[in-house]
């Protein structure tokens, strides 16, 4: 969780300041990339933690206040990079900037759902084959057995 917050800081000190120094928000597209990024992971975090059964057992409290004030910290510097998009940006730049981020959510979940589909069926495949081996072994000892005795 500490990296997410030190990498969303990061990025958006060097986007505030380069707003500041009068530079165009294109010079700083990789720090918004990882701005978001780093603001979705923390969520994921949050949320994998949340369903977790450890946390439900253990009920760690400190831990969740700890997670809303990064989260809340994140809400008001994206609230401010979206207020910095509309001023010194070009027309439409945030609402172009949202609909990416949408369509790139989406093709990360596509990338994920595939992933996981490739894994399970490299499992199948695998527990088909030690069945395969296992039987084949089998009927091969029991063979040499029949035979030998």
């Amino acid at each position: 969780m500490l990296a997410e917050i030190a990498a969303a800081s990061a990025a958006y000190t060097t986007i505030k300041t380069a707003i500041s120094q009068g530079r165009e928000l294109v010079t700083v597209g990789k720090q918004i990339g990882q701005f978001v990024s780093a603001e979705e992971e923390l969520k994921a975090k949050v949320e994998k933690k949340k369903n977790s059964v450890f946390s439900k057992v253990l009920g760690k409290e400190a831990d969740d206040f700890e997670e809303f004030l990064a989260l809340d910290n994140i809400r008001q510097q994206k609230k401010e990079l979206e207020s910095h998009m509309r001023l010194f940006g070009r027309s439409g730049l945030y609402d172009d900037w949202v609909a990416y981020q949408a369509q790139m959510r989406k093709q990360r979940k596509e990338a994920l759902r595939k992933q996981e589909e490739e894994a399970a069926r490299f499992r199948e495949v695998l527990t088909w084959a030690f069945i395969i081996i296992v039987v084949w072994g089998g009927i091969g000892y029991g063979l040499y057995y029949w035979f030998t005795s």
